[in-house]
C-alpha cells in the first residue's frame, strides 16, 4: 500500500512537472537545416535563436559548420537536456546555450537570426514579439509553416516535401508594433 501512495505522488509530481507542449516535438531533418542556415545566410558574425530549438540541432549545426553564436529555447526540459548533451558532442558548447522557456516571455532580442518550427497559430502568436523584439535587419526562417497574410514571406524555398518561408524585420514592422 505504501509502494502504491509513493507511485501515485510520483507520477502525480511529474505529471505537474511536466510542461505543456503547444507544438510536438519533431526533429527537422539535417538537409532542411542546412537549406534554413543557406536561406538565412548564417554567418561567424551571427547570434541565432532557435525557437523551439528540440534536440538543438540548428544551433548546433549554425555554430559547428558557420562559426555563429546561438541560443535554443524550448520549454520541454528533456529537449533541453538533449540539446546540451548534443553540444557537448559536437564540441560547440563554448559557442551555444540552451534555455528552458516559454517563447512568448521569451527575450531573444539579441538575434541577428531567427529559426522555427511551429505550428502556424504558435507563429502568428509570436509575429507581434518578433517585431518588437528583433532589431532591423534580423532574418526569420520557418520551416513548414508561414506568419499569415499579414506578413507574407520574401521567399520560399522546397527542400523535399518541406517548405521554408523567409522574411526580414524592417521599420514597417517595428511601427507597427509602437
Amino acid at each position: 500500500m505504501l509502494l502504491l501512495s509513493l507511485t501515485t505522488c510520483l507520477t502525480s509530481a511529474q505529471t505537474e512537472v511536466a510542461p505543456r507542449l503547444d507544438v510536438p516535438y519533431v526533429p527537422t531533418p539535417q538537409p532542411v537545416v542546412d537549406k534554413m542556415l543557406q536561406l538565412a545566410n548564417v554567418g561567424r558574425n551571427d547570434v541565432l535563436y532557435d525557437l523551439g530549438c528540440g534536440d538543438g540541432r540548428i544551433v548546433i549545426t549554425a555554430a559547428k559548420a558557420h562559426g555563429t553564436r546561438g541560443m535554443g529555447i524550448d520549454i520541454d526540459p528533456a529537449r533541453i537536456n538533449e540539446a546540451v548533451q548534443n553540444a557537448k558532442r559536437a564540441g560547440v558548447s563554448g559557442r551555444v546555450a540552451f534555455k528552458q522557456g516559454d517563447l512568448f516571455e521569451a527575450d531573444f532580442s539579441p538575434a541577428t537570426v531567427v529559426t522555427l518550427y511551429l505550428l502556424p497559430d504558435i507563429n502568428r502568436k509570436l509575429r507581434p514579439q518578433l517585431w518588437r523584439q528583433l532589431k532591423v535587419g534580423t532574418r526569420v526562417v520557418s520551416h513548414d509553416f508561414d506568419m499569415g497574410d499579414e506578413w507574407p514571406p520574401e521567399k520560399t524555398e522546397k527542400v523535399g516535401n518541406a517548405t521554408l518561408y523567409y522574411w526580414t524585420i524592417t521599420e514597417q514592422h517595428k511601427k507597427a508594433t509602437s
